[in-house]
């Protein structure tokens, strides 16, 4: 168990978003090589390539089957590297600017290799897959950071089987589609004049594992 782990779980003050990357800039190789995320690499490896089959798939099946290769190798290789940094924040607060920094800031690094490597692949319906697949970056890196936060798709200390994580994504996805609804409810049912009347209190979405999560709870 990390450091930042281990304190937030004795209830002290979580890290923050500066301080949970500089534990990785710290700590490269344990922290991006050990911990490296295999998990985030299979599942995004195989939600990703079928994007750039399908949008390249005009340009006849060949060019199709090349920029899924490309997009496979490249996958592969980067996703694990992505998924170790979104479990990097997942004890982070605050919430939003973890979450901003999991599906802004650091995807920007990470489309712009891609861009490259199919630019250079020669991939011709360049424009398009990349669009699409940053739409999809910025949906499934909230969903990952969510999902981690409730001891999903982690790698390492108290991780549980990939399969066990997939037997948990209907709840979670739904937690996940419910977390809006539920935050805009709170804003509207709770204005601030009465924001501390108990009575008129909506419990928030956990940010955190929900107890038992350890022994297969969730």
């Amino acid at each position: 168990m990390t450091p930042f782990r281990a304190a937030t779980r004795r209830g002290t003050a979580p890290p923050t978003v500066a301080g949970a990357l500089l534990s990785v800039v710290r700590d490269p190789v344990g922290r991006l090589i050990r911990d490296w995320n295999w998990k985030s690499a299979v599942v995004s490896t195989a939600l990703r390539t079928p994007i750039f089959f399908f949008f390249n798939l005009s340009a006849g099946r060949k060019a199709a089957f090349e920029a899924l290769l490309t997009e496979l190798v490249l996958r592969s290789l980067t996703s694990g590297i992505y998924g170790s940094l979104t479990e990097a924040l997942r004890d982070a607060e605050p919430a939003w600017r973890a979450g901003l920094t999991a599906s802004v800031l650091m995807p920007a690094g990470n489309h712009s290799l891609e861009l490259l490597v199919h630019w250079l692949r020669g991939t011709p319906k360049l424009t398009n897959s990349i669009l699409a697949a940053v739409c999809f970056t910025m949906f499934s890196a909230l969903f990952n950071l969510y999902a981690m936060r409730r001891g999903a798709l982690i790698v390492g200390a108290n991780q549980r089987s990939l399969g066990h994580d997939m037997q948990r994504m209907p709840r979670l996805i739904g937690g996940f589609l419910a977390a809006g609804p539920l935050a805009l409810f709170r804003l509207f049912k709770n204005p601030r004049k009465g924001g501390n009347d108990p009575a008129r209190t909506v419990p928030a979405v956990p940010l955190r594992p929900e107890p038992g999560w350890e022994n297969g709870g969730g």
